[in-house]
């Protein structure tokens, strides 16, 4: 799936691995997107607040995250019993498109699908991810490696690496494919209002979720 390079960091992380918040907290983005949004269900009483929108090389908006939960900061001591671990999870939308030309017909966009879902969900979590006892100057190699990694693990979906999960959609129950790492969980499925979800936390169990169209996304800004 070809998007701009802002679209893969779902939060970027500033130096000393805090999160940047003018990165995300507008809703602009999300309200040109021509699909709709998707987020936990109302079983879900806690904060939800904006991530970012990715846009394809035209322009168009082609998915983007909605945070529930505590906000997370990168964690560069994986592990570490110092501190409480955050509780969150991260919706991703992802509009649901064929392989497709370009507005300005120059170019071939890549079609969506549940394995894109699967990787934007896999880089997000990566994005707050920063194993204890690496040096500062090496992120940057293991993150590029993480994120070939969960490029090949969402292209094999049906691979021994995920497993399948069954969670409410807007109250249907929907399979989901579902993996767990050192990091945190994983999971990608469809809906049946044309988009694919991916999603990923920590400190909160995916078992219990459920998944439900936001009515107004304007709320959220």
């Amino acid at each position: 799936m070809e998007t701009t390079s802002g679209a893969v960091a779902q939060a970027p992380a500033a130096e000393g691995g805090q999160q940047v918040p003018s990165a995300r907290r507008t809703v602009d983005g999300y309200l040109q997107a021509p699909f709709p949004w998707y987020g936990l269900d109302e079983a879900f009483t806690g904060p939800r607040w904006l991530m970012q929108v990715g846009t394809s090389a035209d322009g168009a908006v082609e998915h983007g995250s909605i945070g529930h939960g505590d906000e997370p900061s990168v964690k560069n001591e994986a592990g570490s019993t110092s501190e409480p671990k955050e509780k969150f999870a991260v919706v991703v939308t992802v509009a649901a498109n064929p392989s497709r030309r370009s507005a300005d017909g120059t170019g071939l966009l890549e079609a969506t699908s549940v394995s894109s879902a699967a990787w934007l969900a896999g880089v997000g979590l990566l994005s707050f991810t920063w194993p204890g006892q690496m040096d500062h100057s090496l992120r940057d190699d293991w993150l590029d490696q993480q994120t070939e990694t969960a490029w090949v693990l969402a292209d094999d979906l049906e691979g021994p690496d995920w497993s399948t999960l069954s969670l409410p959609v807007d109250g249907v129950p929907t399979p989901f494919h579902y993996r767990e790492s050192e990091f945190g969980w994983v999971l990608a499925g469809s809906t049946q209002e044309g988009v694919h979800l991916g999603a990923y936390g920590r400190g909160m169990s995916a078992y219990g979720l459920g998944f439900a169209m936001i009515k107004d996304i304007s709320a959220y800004a």
